[in-house]
This record gives C-alpha cells, sequence and structure tokens, in this order.
C-alpha cells in the first residue's frame, strides 16, 4: 500500500495543477491588467520596465501560465539566462503540455547558462515533434553541438570592468590600445546618439579619468570602431555618411604631430569603395591595413591591404576561406606580433551569434584554420571587438554584463595560454646626426637573422623617433638609413630581455664624406674562418646597394680580430675576411677600382680583451669611404 501512495498523490496533485493554471482568458482582472501593461511596455522595446508588470499579475495570480511564459521571454531579451531558466521552469510544473510552446528559448536559456546538453536534448525535442522544419531550430542545434562537442571551452574567464574613468551610463565599445598598454582609446556614444572617441592614461597600473578627443577628430557626425597604431601616431576610425565619402561607411586616418592630430582625411580608393568599409586594424609597423568591408551580394568579410613605396595602399585581398565564410565576418584585430589575427565570425562553427576567433599566419603567408576562442568567452550571444596587449596575456573587449555602468562596458581579462599571440617587446629610440645632434627623419628595416627575413619596415617620425614591436626569442639586425648618410647596422637579442621592459636604441648616423666609417655588425664567419655566413648577406647588399646610389664612392673594408692566437694569424685572417667582402661585392657588379681591402689583426682592438663581450666587440668588420 506504501508504495502507492506517493504515486496517485502526484497523479492528484498533477490534476489540480492544470485545474488552477491562469491564462489570459481566465486571469483575474487585476492580474490581467497587470499583464497588458507589460505588452504595452514590450511593444515599444521597454522589455525591462515589463518585468514588475510580469510579476505583479504573478503575484496576483501565481499560476498565471502566460504571464511565466512572457517573463521568460523578458529574460530572455535581457539575457538573464538564469532567472529565464527558473521561471520557463515553474512554467513547465504547472502545464506539461504546453511545454513546445516555449522549447525554443527555453533551450536558449539553458544554453546561456551553459548548459549545451540540456539545450540540446531540448531543441532535439523540439525538432522531433516539428510538422514542418525550422531554420532557426536547426541552427540551434548546430550551436549546441559544437558546445558539447567543444573541447576548447571553461577555459578560466574573470572580466573586471575597466571602472568610472572609462565606463558610463553610455555605451562604450571598441577597445584599442597601443603596444605600451599605456593609452587606451574607445568609442562612446554619447547620449545614446553621437559616436566620439575618448583616450586615458595609463597612470601607476590604473587608467586615468577619460577625456573627450575633441576636435579636429570629433565632429557632429559619428566616428566610430577606431584604431590606434602601436606607436600611438596613427588613427583609423569609420565614419559613417560623411559629405565626402565613397560609400555608405568610409575608412579615415589622421597622424599624431606635435601641434596634435591632423585634420582626418578619407583613405580614399581602392580601401574605400562605394560598399561598407569598417573597423581598420593596423599591423605594428604601419605597414598592413586589416578591415571589414560588407558587399551586397557576399555580406560582411575581412580585407588586408598593404602600404606601397608611393605612400598609396594596395588593392584589398580576400583574406580567403580560413577566414571568410557566406555569414559575417568582423572587427579583426591584428596583434603586435604580426601572426595572430583575432576577429569575429557567424559563419564559423560556434556558439550561435558571432563568436570571437583567432588565426595564426602560416611560413606561406596563408592563414590558418580558425579556433574558436569557446565558453565562456564566446556564448550564444554576439562577441566581437576583442583586443589583447603586447605581452599576450591580457584581452580587452566591451560586454552588456550585469556588473556594467550602462549599456555596454569595456572589461579587461587574463587569456588563456592556448589563445595568446607571440609575446612581443618593442624597440625604441631615435636617430640623430653624429655630428650636429639633429633628430632625423629616416628609414628602418628589422630583420630576423636566423629566417633571413623582413620582419618589420617603417619610417619614424619627423623628429626621427621609432617604435618596433618585435616577438620575444629572436635575434634580430637593425638597418637604418637616409638619404645623405651612412646607414647604421647593429644586431641584438631578445631572447632573454625582459618582457615588461622595451629595448631602448637611439641610432647614430653619419654624413656621408670622406673618412667616416662604420662597423658592419651584421658580418658573420664561423670561428677562425673567412667565409660569409649567409646572414652576412642581408648586410651586404645594403652596401651594394649605396654603392650603387652613389656611383663615384670609393670605399675600404678593414678586418679586425680578437686577441686569441698568434700575430700572424690573425694578420692573415683580418686580411681574408676583408676580402671575402670585396669578392662579394666585385661578384655583385661593383668595380674592383671603387674598392680596397686591409686586414690589422689584434693590432686596433676597441674594447677589452680580458672579457668575451670585449673580444666580440674587437671581432669587427670595417667599411670606410676613402672618396665621394
Amino acid at each position: 500500500m506504501k508504495k502507492t501512495i506517493l504515486p496517485l498523490l502526484a497523479i492528484c496533485f498533477t490534476m489540480q495543477l492544470h485545474a488552477q493554471v491562469v491564462t489570459s482568458e481566465n486571469a483575474p482582472k487585476k492580474a490581467r491588467a497587470s499583464f497588458d501593461k507589460a505588452q504595452a511596455a514590450i511593444s515599444v522595446y521597454h522589455t525591462a520596465d515589463a518585468v514588475p508588470f510580469l510579476k505583479e499579475a504573478i503575484n496576483i495570480a501565481p499560476n498565471y501560465l502566460d504571464a511565466y511564459g512572457q517573463l521568460g521571454m523578458c529574460y530572455i531579451e535581457l539575457k538573464d539566462y538564469k532567472e529565464a531558466v527558473n521561471t520557463f521552469s515553474k512554467f513547465k510544473q504547472l502545464d506539461s503540455s504546453s511545454l513546445r510552446q516555449i522549447m525554443v528559448p527555453y533551450s536558449r536559456a539553458l544554453a546561456g547558462t551553459g548548459d549545451f546538453n540540456g539545450a540540446l536534448q531540448m531543441i532535439n525535442q523540439y525538432i522531433a515533434g516539428a510538422k514542418v522544419s525550422s531554420r532557426l531550430a536547426e541552427k540551434l542545434k548546430a550551436n549546441y553541438t559544437f558546445a558539447v562537442n567543444d573541447k576548447n571551452k571553461n577555459h578560466p574567464f574573470q572580466p573586471n570592468n575597466l571602472g568610472d574613468n572609462i565606463n558610463s551610463k553610455d555605451p562604450e565599445y571598441f577597445p584599442s590600445l597601443t603596444i605600451d598598454s599605456k593609452t587606451l582609446i574607445y568609442t562612446r556614444r554619447v547620449n545614446g546618439n553621437n559616436e566620439d572617441f575618448y583616450i586615458s592614461q595609463r597612470q601607476n597600473n590604473t587608467w586615468g579619468p577619460s577625456q573627450d578627443m575633441g576636435a579636429p577628430i570629433n565632429t557632429s557626425f559619428n566616428e566610430g570602431a577606431q584604431h590606434i597604431s602601436q606607436d600611438g601616431t596613427i588613427l583609423l576610425y569609420t565614419g559613417c555618411e560623411f559629405p565626402e565619402g565613397k560609400g555608405s561607411c568610409d575608412l579615415y586616418i589622421s597622424r599624431k604631430t606635435k601641434n596634435g592630430w591632423t585634420k582626418p582625411e578619407n583613405l580614399g580608393a581602392p580601401v574605400n569603395t562605394r560598399d561598407w568599409e569598417s573597423q581598420p586594424s593596423l599591423s605594428a609597423d604601419n605597414q598592413t591595413l586589416y578591415f571589414a568591408r560588407e558587399t551586397p551580394t557576399n555580406g560582411s568579410d575581412i580585407f588586408v591591404s598593404h602600404l606601397l613605396p608611393n605612400g598609396k595602399w594596395s588593392n584589398p585581398e580576400n583574406l580567403g576561406p580560413n577566414i571568410n565564410t557566406k555569414g559575417r565576418e568582423t572587427t579583426p584585430f591584428i596583434h603586435a606580433d604580426g601572426q595572430t589575427l583575432y576577429f569575429a565570425s557567424e559563419g564559423l562553427p560556434g556558439y550561435g551569434g558571432l563568436d570571437i576567433f583567432y588565426s595564426r599566419k602560416q611560413p606561406d603567408g596563408s592563414w590558418g584554420p580558425a579556433v574558436n576562442l569557446g565558453y565562456p568567452i564566446n556564448t550564444i550571444d554576439e562577441e566581437g571587438s576583442l583586443v589583447v596587449d603586447a605581452a599576450g596575456t591580457t584581452a580587452y573587449f566591451a560586454s552588456d554584463r550585469a556588473d556594467g555602468k550602462g549599456s555596454l562596458d569595456i572589461y579587461s581579462f587574463e587569456l588563456y595560454p592556448e589563445a595568446r599571440p607571440l609575446q612581443t617587446l618593442y624597440v625604441k629610440g631615435f636617430v640623430y646626426d653624429s655630428t650636429t645632434q639633429q633628430r632625423l627623419p629616416a628609414s628602418v628595416d628589422v630583420i630576423d637573422l636566423q629566417g633571413g627575413t623582413q620582419v618589420a619596415r617603417f619610417e619614424t617620425d619627423e623628429n626621427g623617433n621609432f617604435l618596433a614591436p618585435l616577438p620575444t626569442g629572436k635575434d634580430y639586425a637593425f638597418h637604418v638609413g637616409k638619404k645623405g648618410y651612412l646607414f647604421y647596422s647593429d644586431n641584438f637579442s631578445l631572447k632573454e630581455h625582459n618582457p615588461g621592459q622595451p629595448f631602448e636604441k637611439n641610432i647614430p648616423l653619419q654624413p656621408l664624406a670622406a673618412n667616416a666609417s662604420i662597423v658592419l655588425h651584421n658580418i658573420f664567419f664561423d670561428t677562425k674562418q673567412y667565409v660569409l655566413k649567409p646572414a652576412s648577406m642581408l648586410e651586404l647588399d645594403r652596401l651594394v646597394r649605396l654603392l650603387n646610389d652613389n656611383p663615384t664612392l670609393k670605399i675600404e673594408i678593414d678586418g679586425h680580430t680578437d686577441n686569441i692566437g698568434s700575430d700572424k694569424d690573425n694578420k692573415v685572417l683580418s686580411e681574408n675576411r676583408a676580402k671575402a667582402v670585396v669578392d662579394y661585392l666585385v661578384s655583385k657588379g661593383i668595380p674592383a677600382e671603387r674598392l680596397s681591402s686591409k686586414g690589422f689583426g689584434k693590432s686596433q682592438p676597441v674594447a677589452s680583451n680580458d672579457t668575451e663581450e670585449g673580444r666580440a666587440e674587437n671581432r669587427r668588420t670595417v667599411f670606410k669611404v676613402v672618396s665621394l
């Protein structure tokens, strides 16, 4: 007997609940009045205002089924998925036979809380009972299936609101950061209407009060989706419906000078077209531009354009199928390492809406398969506009989370290791005339010595200042040149440099004159050998260009050694090394009569031979001007 009591009670209780279910047809007058007020608020998109009315209706009529269903939908709209699950669960308890009415939003609520298994089970149940297929249900099933099987989820994720100095009651979004993580520029929709840019400077590891960037950047038009270059000298942004625009939205550029920001200019063709161009991201050397372009036929894709020697941008190229799909691809961000691209996509497999992905550049220059950042960074809602600092550990993004100051705030969080880019340092300094000490604008090339590839090429500003972001763990050659001057060369290692400290280097350039000389730091030989190593060719080819650019120039190549070994052996070795350089120049078409060589052995040290560092300085190849 006792075994049958609970089932009988359950049946009676269920029948009693069904008998007590309240709908809008039989609701008490006061409950129905509150429900109608909620409907009126929803009809004018005031969803949050509808919630207290629905709660009031439920308080009057505790089993008001329609009010529970509508309240759950409001919580979905407000992205309060936990409360939506609780509300839909109460709906199910009241009338399980009506569950089908709310299965789709109920599944979204479950997925919104991270219960993807429950969400998948419910959407499968909905599809199984459907008389007609639903594209929405099938799309949700694909999202939930991906989420259940995704191995790249549940990484630690603790977003930190950047606080009152950055965030306000207005929406803030599209954060952009300089390489030293000291300047933050972002978009704010002021009073929910006009988009302008605001800037904040980091002070003692906290962000200082934001300032309106003002004219000539901010205007009465909408400026948004901006990007500050890594060196802080270039601002690229999106301007929509500007009088001089090529299309609905175009890319604009402004440069920072000693007198402030220049008047923004339209980037023009071929970057801007009659279509929609937006969301620029500039490589660390300011030579490569990534942006989103939307066309009527292809939707939004990510494109890349390269700065040409004439100062114009190349024809943009689509980044290809590993990045772009038939869906939307937006908010590209190229990290300072030049190898890692973050972007948002709704066409790649994901959790729903726009998800954030990353892709690594391959040795052949193509982009590798996109990787979803996983839950909970990505959710069933739309994510995007992610940027990552140079160290690769801290990411910034905009979100409308519960602890926000307004509808959208800017947050930071620690990016999990697998999704981090290469850790990047930067070399900073200035170029100057070694005779007058005057600052000089010049061109700078940075070469990866191991691979022999150019990793950065840029121009200094008008005062000779430069900043070159570089991935850590490598050895680099540094070349600086300016017409009328001897080029400068040096090499340095970032294999053991402190990631938190910039590598500072000020570069003196010698005017091209008789008896002027420089050390060719990037000429390499094996110990006691005089065969040029392949890494030397980059330096030697630069010397070839200098000689070709100055056809009357005559030079002398001098070889020097340390004090290890006999005087005779060192003398012969230094002579052979100097001759090896001359032979290479001749092989490149430089007339032999313009060249001479000498070997000085260990006779002219420039440092102490008592240390390895000193001996390394003494082992050198010098290039000297004989006549112009």
